[in-house]
């Protein structure tokens, strides 16, 4: 949650713009959501035309015009309070909890009856940005005098605001954005990253085919056609981001990793170290033009910390042999000739018995401390990784396996590098991931639905793990992510009967499907793989509270 401070001396200046459309007509279903005593019970579930706004203002600054009190920068506090993207929409109960909540973290409250009351109002009105795709937010206006005529204490309000959001953000489930080294970093995507890279191609597209029109020639209505024509369907550094996890996750070597992403159609440029041309501190990434476009670069780090070379680095061995084939390949790569060594033929484990190494490892998790933050984001990278190359095997549109990947993905991200790790993890990962890169050959359902039993335990686990440290936010992405994800998957896959952990003498039959032909899914339902029958919806229309985005 972020806030935005400004002062001022005219109140109703300030709720006239709150109330209103906005300088581009953003402002839509402007309404009080939360307010001192008199404001909400006057102002609250009424439309706020032009008589209700200035009796609004009115109201909040009574104290100010009967007493005598001035303060320094004016006794007008604005304050606007956004939600991180990913948080989807809050419901208007909500974001009046979290208005309270704030008011009285920064001491502007009653104070339980020793201090006079600071009139305030919270005005919601839709997402940010001109389009309705932004944030999630909403605005504070409050009056600094008091009804004692006393002045708010304002002293380092920046900080105590920051301080105030860190704390909602835990209480509420929200994502921190604090700077804590432990907490999670993840990477957001800018509002245009989509629709820039779409007027590229069709730019390029349109000066390959017909080279005789000129773009700056058209009109605007055939340029924003020819534009949504290559829109994608989901943002570019999203694609790329599951198309990196699967080749860190199918690859036992860097130089194997490199030759991975270049086989998937993914351009690879390394960042070398000052003064060489042969240690590789780094690599960025970018979609290969498919109309001779510019393409644009995305360095590892801004996808995904867990993605950065110095972290893919320490699951694959380091031998001078294998140092130096990553060279050549990253040689290769810089000046764009064929690979250096050509990936030879490998062997696919069973699905039986990956489901079998996946159930020993469920089992050993339990041994790993909940409080180990290290062991399971370095968990969590695995298990995003084996969804990953599930999705690019399956999924011919980012669809609800890549969403748990990037989902399990953010659990794996950390500021600090992690110095912990479960070895099993990984193997075991791998060879799911491998697993998963054969089924777009065979199209084998019943191998994706024996996996699929042991890998929902496996994010119940990390679940389970994020619950106990009382990490809020990460809990609640996993736990939607099965709700609407993973259960969508389930929907799809045919029912199996499989043994469950090795740990248990029991076993979990379910009923086989009668149609297991390759190719061909029946429907299972959820409560079978012990998911709640919920849903998918992708990302960009998630909701809380009720609200759609």
């Amino acid at each position: 949650m972020i806030p935005n401070i400004t002062r001022g001396d005219r109140m109703k200046g300030l709720i006239t713009y709150l109330a209103g459309p906005g300088r581009h007509n953003e402002h839509r279903d402007q309404h009080v959501v939360a307010g001192s005593s008199e404001v909400q019970f006057r102002f609250s579930d009424i439309d706020l035309d032009k008589a209700q706004t200035s009796a609004l203002g009115a109201c909040l600054d009574t104290d100010w015009k009967t007493s005598d009190t001035t303060m320094k920068g004016g006794h007008v506090w604005h304050c606007s309070l956004a939600i991180s993207r990913e948080d989807g929409v809050l419901s208007d109960d909500e974001w009046q909890q979290i208005a309270h909540e704030f008011i009285t973290k920064m001491g502007f409250d009653d104070a339980q009856g020793t201090k006079g009351e600071c009139r305030w109002v919270a005005i919601r009105h839709g997402l940010s940005g001109h389009t309705g795709t932004g944030n999630d937010h909403v605005h504070l206006a409050v009056n600094l005098i008091r009804s004692d005529g006393t002045k708010a204490w304002i002293h380092h309000d920046y900080r105590r605001a920051q301080q105030a959001c860190r704390e909602l953000e835990h209480l509420h489930g929200l994502e921190e954005l604090g700077i804590e080294r432990t907490k999670a970093a993840t990477r957001g995507w800018k509002e245009g990253e989509r629709e820039a890279q779409a007027r590229r191609r069709a730019r390029a597209k349109l000066q390959a085919e017909s080279p005789q029109v000129d773009w700056g020639t058209l009109p605007v209505q055939e340029r924003k056609r020819l534009i949504a024509a290559q829109l994608d369907h989901d943002q570019p550094r999203y694609r790329l981001a599951v198309t990196i996890r699967t080749a860190a996750a199918q690859a036992t070597t860097e130089a194997e990793f490199i030759r991975r992403l270049r086989g998937q159609g993914i351009l690879v440029r390394p960042r070398f170290a000052k003064g060489s041309d042969s240690v590789v501190t780094g690599y960025s990434v970018a979609h290969k033009p498919l109309y001779g476009e510019s393409p644009t670069w995305y360095g590892a780090g801004t996808l995904a910390r867990d993605l950065r070379l110095p972290r893919l680095r320490q699951y694959w061995p380091d031998s001078i042999a294998d140092s130096q084939a990553a060279t050549d390949e990253w040689q290769a790569a810089f000046k764009g000739r064929r690979v250096a060594h050509p990936q030879v033929n490998e062997q696919v484990p069973q699905p039986e018995e990956v489901s079998d190494a996946i159930s020993r490892l469920n089992h050993k998790l339990r041994s790993v401390p909940l409080d180990d933050r290290q062991a399971w984001a370095s968990v969590a990278h695995e298990v995003s990784g084996a969804f990953a190359s599930w999705s690019r095997a399956v999924e011919q549109q980012p669809g609800p396996l890549a969403d748990a990947a990037r989902q399990l993905s953010r659990t794996a991200q950390t500021y600090q590098r992690p110095t912990r790790y479960v070895p099993a993890a990984h193997h075991c990962m791998m060879s799911a991931a491998l697993v998963f890169s054969s089924i777009a050959a065979d199209n084998n359902a019943m191998a994706q639905a024996i996996l699929y039993r042991q890998l929902w335990k496996t994010v119940t686990a990390i679940h389970a793990a994020m619950e106990a440290r009382h990490d809020a936010y990460q809990a609640r992405i996993l736990k939607e992510t099965q709700q609407t994800s993973l259960t969508a998957v389930a929907a799809s896959l045919p029912a199996v009967s499989i043994q469950k952990d090795q740990s248990t003498s029991k076993t979990a039959t379910l009923p086989l499907s009668q149609d297991t032909q390759p190719g061909r899914f029946t429907q299972a339902t959820p409560e079978q793989f012990g998911a709640a029958p919920i849903p998918y919806r992708p990302p960009a229309t998630q909701t809380r509270g009720g609200r759609e985005r």
